[in-house]
């Protein structure tokens, strides 16, 4: 792949159940695009633990996965998985963040983050070649690696930062998902509401810092997403170096009732289990939670996330269904 350019890559960052797959869903209808789905677990959910692919079929049995570990590594079984893990392990934790504001002030740091990072451009240049697309969409989400991405030299990297109020996202993680990606059934892990809160807050402040350090970062919130996703879209494509118009728009409609969106097949590594949808799926807001969480626990959230909940507009003005 040498003397070919290398792929700009958009990073949707932000908490878990913030929207992030509907956003990467969205964005891979357009022209020029390939979303992949959270890259960051592809080696263990896909090589090891043989979860499906996007498009269904089991991660080895992917044709596209194939041939994109076929270009980067000589093929599946090529990659050293324990290696990417002990990698993954040594830089890339929310806990490093301050060491990867400065990797180079930390010898052995900075070495293994370069061969970290070295894995994932290959993979991503890889995703180009076979894709034939110039703009790669991860959707690993988790701020640490946002932060990794940051200060790996030549590459491009803009990072949408999709934001959802911290009270629904707290809600969605105490309900049971079922995995449809998985091989043997299971579930999702849920988490206390009091936990998420402090997770959404970490990872959404972390994602502010790498936006005041001087990273293209975009940031949506989910409902506006919701409500409006023509324009919205229309935003996130522009700031994404994507030219579109009406035409490339059109897979998204509405009958005056509802919005909804004509979604094709997309190879996701992992993700929410929306990355399996095809065809026309309904875009709604999910608020259940405005009536089936407690007060307690809608108090014990508004309260861990109080700056950012204010900083993002959600105290002073409730977003249009």
């Amino acid at each position: 792949m040498e003397g070919r350019a290398r792929p700009r890559v958009v990073y949707i960052g932000g908490a878990g159940r913030s929207g992030s797959t509907l956003t990467e869903r969205l964005l891979g209808q357009l022209p020029g695009v390939c979303t992949v789905g959270e890259v960051v677990y592809m080696c263990q959910r896909g090589i090891v633990e043989g979860n499906r692919c996007g498009c269904g079929e089991p991660f080895r049995r992917c044709a596209f996965w194939h041939d994109v570990l076929a270009a980067a590594f000589g093929g599946w079984d090529k990659v050293n998985v324990a290696r990417v893990a002990e990698l993954k392990a040594a830089v890339d934790r929310t806990r490093f963040i301050p060491w990867l504001l400065a990797p180079a002030v930390r010898p052995a740091f900075r070495r293994a983050l370069d061969e970290y990072m070295s894995y994932n451009t290959k993979l991503y240049d890889a995703i180009a070649v076979v894709s034939g697309c110039g703009v790669v969409v991860d959707s690993s989400k988790n701020a640490s690696f946002a932060f990794c991405l940051r200060a790996c030299a030549g590459l491009e990297l803009r990072v949408i930062h999709i934001v959802r109020d911290s009270r629904a996202v707290a809600y969605s993680w105490t309900r049971k998902v079922r995995r449809p990606e998985a091989m043997v059934p299971s579930y999702l892990p849920t988490n206390a509401p009091a936990r998420t809160a402090w997770n959404w807050s970490y990872q959404n402040g972390a994602l502010e810092l790498l936006a005041r350090i001087g990273t293209p970062t975009l940031r949506v919130r989910y409902e506006d997403l919701v409500a409006a996703p023509e324009v919205t879209l229309a935003r996130i494509a522009a700031f994404s170096g994507l030219a579109v118009g009406d035409h490339e728009l059109g897979f998204v409609g509405s009958d005056g009732k509802s919005r909804w969106a004509d979604l094709g097949v997309a190879h996701t590594a992992s993700g929410n289990p929306m990355r399996f949808a095809t065809g026309r799926i309904p875009i709604r807001i999910d608020d259940e939670w405005r009536t089936a969480m407690s007060a307690a626990q809608r108090a014990t959230v508004t309260a861990v996330t109080l700056p950012l909940l204010m900083h993002y507009g959600y105290l002073t003005r409730r977003p249009s269904a």
